[in-house]
């Protein structure tokens, strides 16, 4: 059955060098057989209560996160009138600190995501994804569902579209380098689809399809916490020709661009 609504909700923020507020954008999906579905989770209620513990000291020092508990997915679906209860999937673009924190609120939830960023989160082979993950996020039994990166076609992505118990109209769509197994949520809707690409790019004229720009200090810092620049602006540009080619049937959006968490909480 197809998603028969959805919310935009920002799970916290975080300014970067003092100058843009990044957001943590969060959609909130309702199903008409599955409960209720988030593509993210941002920053948790335990994040919030004790950020040195969960996020370590050394991000909450240079990021400075602004920890709202009143921001965060559990308080902002009580608030549009659902039970955190009838949360039973959330689907991860990838499992960095800010958008995982909120895993353990809903600690029920099927956690779906790609194998290979399971893999990299739980046991990172790197001291740079090591300091990423934030394993006290979901050690509270998190039920993982985790997924090789092939499938069927999608507008020339490999889609994972056979989520277990979610519909056919919510999928991963594998486009790695932020992290070693990052994607997009795509969810079809009655106006097309919604196409969640989490870190996938972080600016919205970074999907100008005529003169794409991210402004410099954001581009450095995606370069930093980054895992492979190269891939980044290869998936980048598909992301681009995706929109060029079909406007009319999908519309994008990231993780931390609060002028699209905006035109979505318009809609």
């Amino acid at each position: 059955m197809c998603p028969r609504g959805g919310s935009a909700i920002d799970g916290g923020s975080t300014p970067v060098f003092g100058r843009a507020r990044l957001v943590c954008h969060v959609l909130l999906v309702e199903t008409d057989a599955h409960g209720l579905v988030l593509v993210d989770a941002g920053f948790g209620t335990d994040d919030v209560a004790d950020p040195r513990a969960r996020l370590g000291g050394a991000f909450t020092a240079i990021a400075a996160p602004v920890l709202d508990v009143e921001e965060t997915a559990l308080r902002r679906v009580e608030a549009l009138g659902h039970d955190p209860r009838d949360v039973r999937h959330i689907v991860l673009t990838h499992m960095d600190l800010d958008h995982a924190g909120g895993l353990s609120d809903f600690p029920e939830a099927t956690v779906h995501l790609t194998r290979a960023e399971h893999a990299a989160a739980t046991e990172p082979p790197t001291r740079a994804e090591r300091q990423r993950y934030r394993a006290c996020q979901w050690s509270h039994g998190a039920k993982f569902a985790t997924y090789e990166p092939a499938g069927e076609p999608w507008f020339g992505f490999a889609a994972v579209r056979d989520l277990e118990g979610l519909p056919p109209e919510i999928l991963l769509i594998p486009i790695d380098g932020h992290s070693r197994g990052h994607s997009a949520v795509a969810v079809e809707g009655d106006d097309g689809w919604l196409v969640h690409c989490g870190d996938g790019y972080f600016h919205h004229d970074e999907m100008d399809v005529d003169d794409p720009r991210c402004p410099p200090l954001l581009r450095v810092f995606q370069r930093a916490v980054g895992l492979d620049a190269a891939r980044m602006i290869h998936n980048k540009r598909r992301l681009r020709e995706l929109l060029r080619d079909h406007a009319d049937e999908v519309e994008l959006f990231c993780a931390h661009d609060e002028t699209e968490l905006l035109r979505l909480q318009r809609r």
